[in-house]
């Protein structure tokens, strides 16, 4: 191109300064990213109560100040921050509308929560205007940006700025639509253009914010190449398959990246001893440290199992229920648990605990240096997901020689190669059906596996040898924004 792409980058969440899921990991990351190549990047989020602006340094944006939004029958007036992203140079303008963003969490049941993100879409689009920031791209993330692509094409038309702007939607999760009530059609703030609205969603009494970006966006990418054709079959498009089959080629996966910087076991700080595919030897010292500290008992050829996740349906831990206690009752097997979520998965690993005290240990919510710990000491990971988007354990438990026990589906399927005792070739025990005998057959497999160490080492170090870095990662998020621009 003749000229540095010019982004501008949306979204709920960014890691991070404010964090639920994996959209910060990736609004964090890719931004920086494309920051590091040189092009210019604006990212825009909510300021949060929950971010400390004075203790970042925020700097008010003159162009920016007390300006104000109507949307339908309310009337908000926002200002602009600018912070430097933590651990770059990378800047992100926060939105500040105490009244819509100074709660106790970044999202609410309140019922003005679709005027919340309403806001963050129309002050994103104001402030590139008043900055005078044309972008070539408008990069929008999720049911709180969706309806920005439609925005671009009718209220913001007018505007040479945006006159060679296209639009991209990420869709993180499809479950997570913003759905709110068609009463509220005004507050979307399309004046003479409320016929954009689906119609057929208007007359069932509803308006769905993800459908809109669906509808009106230049291109829709997703977070792994299988999840962007799952979402539109019947069983995983939770109402949107038809919208998205109707998009045809502008639907498209791109793997999410990781940030080897923090997840490397040659440097990661919470680990008392390094290693890497040359030498190994930490890794067994990491998983003896880890052990003897959760009081778990360390025979020389005891496995541990290592399990860092959310505990929700989607995650697939019914399927746990029956064959877990099975093999840690007759096979040498240990696991370390960190999680927390719906109250039956954490009773059943707080029981799982209390039957195995010496086999289980089960720490509930979450813990930065005990994820680390855990991907580095344990010799297996376990993620039995019903669907998975993307997914990032099984990339970082790759990276540290830590074998995936895994369920062919989304992100999952699409990074993670099944292991072929034959040839030796893959990196990981996958699994194809949802059922209890799916996953007791691949951890009976994986702890098989674990007795012949001569098939054990290549598997782990196949899994060292994958790249699924930001630089890898990030860069097909440029060709498409280079062929957008293009076309």
């Amino acid at each position: 191109m003749p000229e540095p792409l010019r982004v501008c980058f949306v979204s709920s969440e960014v890691a991070p300064l404010a964090k639920t899921g994996g959209l910060a990991d990736v609004a964090g990351a890719l931004p920086r990213f494309l920051h590091g190549k040189g092009y210019d990047v604006r990212l825009f989020m909510p300021m949060y109560s929950r971010i400390n602006a004075l203790k970042l340094g925020a700097q008010p944006v003159a162009a920016v100040q007390d300006v104000p939004v109507d949307l339908g029958s309310h009337r908000y007036r926002f200002s602009l921050f600018t912070v430097t992203l933590p651990g770059s140079t990378l800047p992100v303008y926060l939105i500040g509308c105490p009244p819509l963003y100074d709660r106790p969490g970044i999202y609410s049941s309140g019922p003005d929560e679709h005027v919340r993100f309403l806001l963050l879409s129309r002050a994103a689009l104001d402030s590139c205007q008043r900055m005078q920031f044309s972008p070539h791209i408008v990069h929008c993330n999720d049911w709180h940006t969706g309806f920005m692509p439609m925005y671009l094409k009718s209220i913001y038309a007018w505007d040479r700025l945006f006159a060679g702007t296209k639009s991209v939607l990420t869709i993180h999760n499809i479950g997570y639509q913003g759905i709110f009530s068609s009463t509220s059609a005004g507050d979307v703030g399309l004046g003479m253009a409320t016929h954009l609205l689906h119609q057929d969603d208007l007359r069932a009494g509803r308006i769905n914010s993800l459908k809109h970006g669906i509808l009106y966006a230049d291109a829709i990418t997703t977070v792994s190449p299988t999840y962007a054709n799952e979402i539109r079959t019947d069983q995983y498009g939770m109402g949107l398959q038809d919208t998205l089959r109707a998009r045809g080629d502008a639907v498209l996966g791109i793997l999410n990246g990781v940030d080897y910087a923090e997840w490397n076991p040659e440097t990661d700080k919470y680990t008392p001893h390094h290693f890497s595919a040359s030498d190994l030897s930490g890794k067994e010292k990491v998983k003896q440290d880890l052990m003897k500290r959760m009081h778990l008992r360390f025979g020389r050829r005891t496995a541990l199992l290592g399990i860092v996740s959310r505990m929700t349906v989607q995650k697939g831990f019914d399927l746990v229920f029956d064959p877990l206690p099975r093999v840690l009752a007759t096979r040498d097997l240990a696991a370390m648990v960190l999680g927390s979520g719906e109250p039956r998965y954490e009773e059943f690993f707080t029981r799982l605990q209390q039957r195995f005290p010496s086999k289980v240990v089960y720490h509930r919510g979450y813990h930065d240096e005990l994820a680390h710990l855990i991907e580095a000491g344990s010799d297996m990971f376990l993620m039995p997901s019903m669907y998975e988007p993307c997914g990032l354990n099984q990339m970082y438990s790759l990276r540290y020689g830590t074998v995936p026990i895994v369920r062919r589906t989304g992100g999952l399927a699409d990074s993670v190669q099944p292991i072929d005792p034959a040839t030796g070739q893959g990196t990981g025990i996958v699994f194809n059906d949802y059922n209890s005998e799916a996953v007791s057959w691949a951890l009976n497999t994986a702890l098989t596996l674990y007795q012949k160490r001569a098939l054990w080492t290549r598997m782990v170090l196949n899994g060292m040898a994958q790249d699924f870095s930001w630089e890898r990662q990030g860069g097909l998020y440029v060709d498409l924004y280079e062929r957008l621009v293009a076309a």
